[in-house]
């Protein structure tokens, strides 16, 4: 059998990108832009996270820095936790995740499924989880033999993996792709995307989806209630000379750009990408007209269905937002 012509692959791992894209006629009608999703929820793990965990690991043991024994150490908010809980199944080696009390329940159930060992904090450390988190990381490191960190806040085989997500992005637009929105956390993601504009001479302006009380562009910190980006210490890996624009986005916003994303095109998303979704509304209307609009969709919604699908949760946290849950629904396929 003909592997390559099957479309068989070695295993989980080599599933990892090449994620689809999709034209979202549905979400800004009434604007002449065209938007298109990239969709990282397709990544076996779920979510874009999958590309940088893997690149980190495999980065680390093809130098050496991992062998079969070692154990996986890594602070996370939940995505990247399963990314490495799949590749650490993957190679036999142990993980322990260091978490906060913003995890929500079925992401921490998915990582007990894959095996992976739980440490959660449960004080901040200088007004920030991230903080109190990484502290503890530290903490661990001394102590577990053998033990090591991928710091994806810091560790440049973390941009490198989505060196490949903006390839594919300009790919499937034959390199007309006037505008890319991407949230930021570790910066990775929006790091790496930049780099390969930077070597092709795209011309792309850089959006950078940023939430409100995160301090990577200099706010001051402040209560966030959805994970997954945003960030309570700056990164090391952002280069601010190449974002063009930086939009901040509250929770509320955050969560009504992920029920206007499910209502107007049947796309169940996490977090991020309502935090996308918003900052674009909020630029459309400056856009030029025709522009071709890149969103990046960062992960699925089934991990936010007891906070930001949650009609209780929603009402019970953003009183007034009683609208929220009652958007438009599709009508398109009709007209």
């Amino acid at each position: 059998m003909n592997n390559t012509q099957h479309n068989i692959h070695p295993n989980v791992l080599a599933t990892i990108g090449n994620t689809p894209m999709i034209h979202l006629m549905n979400l800004c009608p009434e604007f002449n832009v065209n938007i298109y999703g990239k969709m990282e929820a397709f990544n076996p793990g779920g979510s874009i996270k999958d590309r940088t965990a893997t690149n980190i690991l495999v980065d680390a043991i093809n130098k050496g820095e991992i062998n079969k024994d070692t154990t996986i150490v890594e602070s996370s908010s939940g995505n990247m936790a399963i990314g490495l809980a799949q590749t650490c199944l993957m190679y036999g080696l142990k993980l322990v995740v260091v978490v906060d009390p913003l995890i929500n329940k079925h992401t921490l159930k998915i990582l007990k499924t894959y095996g992976a060992k739980i440490e959660q904090v449960t004080e901040q450390e200088n007004g920030s989880y991230l903080n109190a988190r990484l502290k503890k990381v530290e903490n661990l490191l001394k102590v577990v033999e053998n033990s090591f960190w991928p710091n994806q806040y810091a560790n440049h085989a973390n941009p490198e993996a989505h060196y490949n997500t903006m390839r594919e992005i300009a790919e499937a637009l034959n390199n007309q792709v006037d505008y890319l929105f991407a949230a930021t956390s570790t910066c990775g993601t929006i790091m790496g995307c930049a780099e390969y504009l930077k070597k092709h001479n795209l011309k792309t302006k850089i959006v950078a989806v940023d939430a409100m009380g995160s301090v990577l562009f200099g706010q001051a910190p402040g209560k966030r209630l959805i994970p997954g980006h945003g960030a309570g210490r700056p990164s090391i890996l952002i280069d601010k000379s190449y974002i063009d624009e930086v939009v901040h986005i509250t929770d509320q916003e955050c969560i009504e750009g992920c029920h206007q994303l499910l209502q107007r095109e049947a796309i169940l998303a996490g977090g991020s990408s309502g935090a996308v979704v918003s900052a674009l509304q909020k630029l459309v209307p400056s856009l030029p007209s025709n522009a071709n609009c890149a969103i990046i969709l960062c992960d699925r919604g089934e991990r936010y269905l007891d906070t930001i699908y949650s009609t209780e949760w929603v009402n019970q946290n953003f009183p007034e937002s009683n609208t929220l849950l009652k958007q438009q629904t599709l009508s398109h396929q009709w007209a």
